[in-house]
C-alpha cells in the first residue's frame, strides 16, 4: 500500500490519495481534525510526521463511511470505535438503505430521502467563505444569528448553509432576516427527536442506525410538505 517500498506505513498525503476515490470530499484539515478529536491517533516520526499504518487507514477509511453512508455524529462514532476496539476488529460498513434488514422501510405513500449533503466537508473560516461567497461580515452575521455555529471548522451542513443565504442575501435580505429558519429548524428538530429518541438511546447498531434513517427520512418528508404548502401559499402572486 505505501508507495515508498523503504517504509510499511504512509504520510498524511498518502492516505488522502489512497481514499480519495472513495471519499472524494476528504481533505488533509479533515483527516487532521479527526485526529484533534481523538478518532485515529497516527504514530509520528521524530521530526513529527504523521505514520499511517494499514489498521489507521482502516480505522479512517470506517470513520469516514459512519459518517457518509449512516450520517453518524461524533459522538455515536466515537462509541462504535470504542466497540470496536473491545472487539479488536473494525466491522464492514453496510451501505445506507441497501436493504438490510436493519433496514427502515420505505412507506408506499412516499417516504423520501433529505437530499444527501457530503459530512466529508471540512472547512476553515477562509475556506467556507470563497466556497459559498460569503464576506467575512456576512458570514459573521450568519454566526451571530445562530444560522451557523461559529467554530474552527465548518462541515457539509454549514456550506450548504452558506451558499442559500449568499443567494437570499442578493434579494436584499440580512442575516437578521433568515433567523427564522434557525427557528423553525430548531422547533421540528425538536419535535422530531421526540420521535426517535427511543431508538437513539439504544446501544446497539441496528437501532442507531434504524435512528439515523429515520431522521433522515423525517427530513426529507419535512422538506416535501414545507415546500409543497409555500408553493400554495404563493400561488396568490402569480
Amino acid at each position: 500500500m505505501p508507495l515508498s517500498r523503504s517504509r510499511d506505513f504512509l504520510s498524511i498525503g498518502e492516505v488522502l490519495e489512497a481514499i480519495k476515490v472513495d471519499f472524494p470530499d476528504v481533505s488533509i484539515s479533515k483527516i487532521r481534525f479527526l485526529e484533534s478529536e481523538g478518532l485515529i491517533n497516527p504514530e509520528r516520526t521524530g521530526s513529527g510526521y504523521r505514520k499511517f499504518y494499514d489498521p489507521d487507514v482502516a480505522r479512517l477509511r470506517y470513520i469516514l463511511s459512519l459518517q457518509k453512508e449512516q450520517f453518524l455524529p461524533l459522538r455515536v462514532i466515537r462509541e462504535r470505535l470504542a466497540d470496536a476496539d473491545a472487539s479488536g476488529s473494525i466491522p464492514a460498513i453496510e451501505p445506507a438503505g441497501g436493504g438490510s434488514a436493519t433496514s427502515v422501510p420505505a412507506k408506499a405513500n412516499g417516504s423520501a430521502k433529505a437530499p444527501r449533503i457530503s459530512t466529508d466537508v471540512q472547512l476553515d473560516r477562509t475556506g467556507l467563505s470563497e466556497a459559498s461567497g460569503l464576506s467575512d461580515d456576512e458570514l459573521q452575521g450568519l454566526e451571530d444569528f445562530g444560522l451557523i455555529a461559529a467554530g474552527d471548522f465548518y462541515d457539509g451542513n454549514d456550506l450548504a448553509v452558506a451558499k442559500a443565504a449568499r443567494r437570499l442575501l442578493d434579494y436584499g435580505l440580512e442575516p437578521r432576516h433568515l433567523r427564522m429558519y434557525r427557528q423553525w429548524a430548531d422547533r421540528e428538530a425538536s419535535f422530531f427527536e421526540q420521535i426517535v429518541a427511543p431508538m437513539a438511546r439504544r446501544k446497539d447498531p441496528s437501532s442507531q442506525m434504524k435512528a439515523a434513517q429515520s431522521s433522515q427520512d423525517l427530513i426529507g418528508l419535512s422538506q416535501q410538505i414545507r415546500d409543497a404548502m409555500l408553493r400554495t401559499s404563493m400561488k396568490q402572486l402569480f
